[in-house]
C-alpha cells in the first residue's frame, strides 16, 4: 500500500491541506508516527511535538495491544486485559509510565510540552491494529480541550478506524483493509525509527527550521 512512511505522510498531508495556515499542532504517536507527522507539519505550516503513550502488550505477543499508557498517568484497557494477572498487568503499567518519562525527558529536555488547549490537533501514526494507542491519545487530548480533534493514520481495520470515529471529531486513514495482520505488512519500508531520529525531527521546530527538504 506504501513505498515508506513519507509516502503515507504525503498522502495524509494532501487530504489534510484544508488544514493549511491553520496553524495546527501535529501530535505524533512515537516512534514510527514523528517522520510522518515532521511531514505533515511543514506541509500544513504548523507545529509539531509528540503525545506520548505506550501500549501494553499482551503476554506472550507484545505487538498485540491490550491497552494503552498516557503521560498524564491514565490506563485505558481493553477488554482482554481482563484475562490477565492483576501483578503482571501492574508491572506491564509501571514499565510504560516509566518509559513514557524517559522519553520526554530526552524529546523534548529544553521545553515542556505544547499546550493543545483551543488548538486544531492532528494526532498522526502510521498505523493501528487494535487502535488502543491511539484512542489512549484521543481521549487524553481531548480533556485538554482543543478546538478540533482529528486523528490521521496510514492504515487501520475497519473496526478500528469506526472506534476511533467515536473519540476524534474527524478521522482520516488512508488504507481500510478488510484483511489486516500487522501494521508492517503494507509498508515496502517500514524499518524502526531511532530515539536519535525523533529528537532530530522535533528539534527542528525548536530552533524554526523544516526538516522537510
Amino acid at each position: 500500500m506504501f513505498q515508506h512512511r513519507r509516502d503515507a505522510a504525503e498522502r495524509l498531508a494532501t487530504r489534510l491541506s484544508h488544514l493549511r495556515g491553520l496553524h495546527p499542532l501535529v501530535l505524533a504517536i512515537p516512534r514510527g508516527g514523528v517522520p510522518m507527522g515532521r511531514f505533515i507539519a511543514d506541509a500544513l505550516q504548523g507545529e509539531l511535538d509528540v503525545v506520548l503513550v505506550r501500549k501494553i502488550g499482551a503476554p506472550g505477543n507484545p505487538e498485540y495491544a491490550i491497552g494503552a499508557v498516557s503521560e498524564d498517568g491514565s490506563v485505558h484497557l481493553e477488554e482482554e486485559a481482563r484475562h490477565c494477572r492483576e501483578e503482571w498487568l501492574t508491572g506491564a503499567i509501571a514499565r510504560q509510565r516509566e518509559l513514557i518519562e524517559e522519553r520526554r525527558r530526552r524529546y523534548t529536555p529544553v521545553r515542556s510540552p505544547i499546550d493543545p488547549a483551543g488548538r486544531i490537533l492532528v494526532v498522526v501514526d502510521d498505523g493501528s491494529a487494535t487502535g488502543a494507542t491511539m484512542a489512549a491519545a484521543l481521549a487524553t487530548l481531548r480533556q485538554r480541550h482543543p478546538a478540533r480533534l482529528i486523528a490521521a493514520l496510514g492504515v487501520a481495520p475497519p473496526d478500528t478506524v469506526a472506534r476511533l470515529e467515536t473519540l476524534a471529531d474527524e478521522v482520516v486513514c488512508i488504507g481500510v483493509p478488510g484483511h489486516f495482520a500487522a501494521v508492517g505488512q503494507f509498508f515496502t519500508d517500514f524499518d524502526q525509527v531511532s530515539d536519535d531520529e525523533v529528537v532530530a525531527l522535533l528539534a527542528a521546530d525548536d530552533d524554526g527550521t523544516s526538516a522537510t527538504p
